[in-house]
């Protein structure tokens, strides 16, 4: 092949990847974020205040911890519905802790400890057992939160030291907030880990094909085990930026984030039957969520209406590709 030619492929080349990125889900997701900014920067004048926008990421950075890991599991074909009922449970049993004098140190532990726990006894009942994870995790739902609810009762649990509530109340920087901090990260971690490593491959492999992955030399339970523990985890850190933000554990914290986590993940572009979808498409879906939501709090609407929202949110994004496939049919 001689330099002429190979001048004359290039620029084709790149003009192709650059059509197919315009095409992406990913960036039409950006111009609906853009546009939702626009939005309310017009609707409020209250919106814009950089203070005021910085309180707006406590809509999503704790939701987007977990949205990370059950991005995971949900390309791997799985999914988790207890995520909610593990941030309860976690944020019960460090409140319960807290009443024998436990510190912080012990108190992050003890939450982190207790995700990481309720996540191993999902992933074993669904690979060591071979029980669906939809119906495993309906049940430890109902399992977490009703053992959260027989230790509160109708009471809280409050009076978390003040060295707690840095995770939930603080600043990194200015108007940077720990959460969104340990978010960024987050994103940075889960993204090289699926797209830039060999288990990430391993989950794309196992959503696809999980017997060809299997013939392969993938260890599909082992990989499976992996993510529930990492998405118990990711709801146990929930818990204690939650925790600390609130400053106390109440019977019904938490109660419905599952349903805007898996909202999350599937407006980011992940497939809910496995396979597909990127960790960029989820980080930008959080922010769309989140000025939504803001949004609608400056224009005082009612959470009821929020709640509508999201659940509509939900069966669109799903609906939508079918919708569009049968109409290019």
């Amino acid at each position: 092949m001689t330099d002429t030619s190979l001048h004359r492929r290039l620029p084709d080349r790149l003009t192709t990847r650059t059509q197919r990125l315009l095409r992406s889900w990913e960036v039409l997701l950006l111009a609906v974020a853009v546009a939702i900014f626009t939005f309310n920067a017009l609707a409020s004048p209250y919106f814009l205040n950089v203070w005021n926008l910085s309180d707006a990421t406590f809509n999503f950075t704790e939701k987007a911890m977990i949205a990370f890991a059950m991005a995971l599991l949900i390309i791997a074909g799985e999914i988790d519905l207890s995520v909610a009922a593990i941030v309860a449970l976690a944020s019960t049993a460090m409140g319960y802790a807290l009443q024998f004098g436990v510190g912080t140190p012990g108190l992050v532990a003890i939450g982190l400890g207790t995700g990481l726990a309720c996540g191993a006894f999902n992933g074993f009942l669904v690979t060591r057992l071979g029980l669906a994870s939809i119906v495993v995790t309906i049940g430890t739902m109902s399992l977490f939160r009703g053992i959260s609810s027989i230790v509160l009762g109708d009471g809280a649990f409050n009076g978390y030291p003040a060295s707690f509530a840095v995770f939930g109340q603080g600043y990194v920087w200015w108007v940077i907030t720990v959460e969104l901090a340990i978010f960024a990260v987050l994103a940075v971690v889960f993204g090289v880990l699926l797209h830039r490593t060999n288990f990430g491959r391993a989950v794309y492999a196992i959503g696809n094909n999980p017997t060809a992955a299997l013939f392969s030399g993938v260890r599909v339970d082992r990989v499976r085990f992996i993510l529930f523990l990492l998405t118990g985890l990711m709801a146990g850190l929930a818990a204690v930026c939650l925790t600390s933000r609130l400053g106390s554990t109440r019977p019904s914290i938490a109660m419905g984030m599952e349903l805007e986590v898996v909202t999350m993940v599937v407006l980011g572009g992940v497939n809910i039957l496995g396979g597909s979808g990127t960790i960029p498409g989820v980080v930008i879906a959080a922010f769309v969520m989140g000025l939504v939501t803001f949004g609608l709090g400056l224009l005082n609407v009612p959470g009821i209406v929020m709640s509508i929202f999201v659940g509509a949110l939900l069966i669109g994004v799903i609906a939508l590709p079918r919708l569009i496939g049968k109409l290019r049919a």
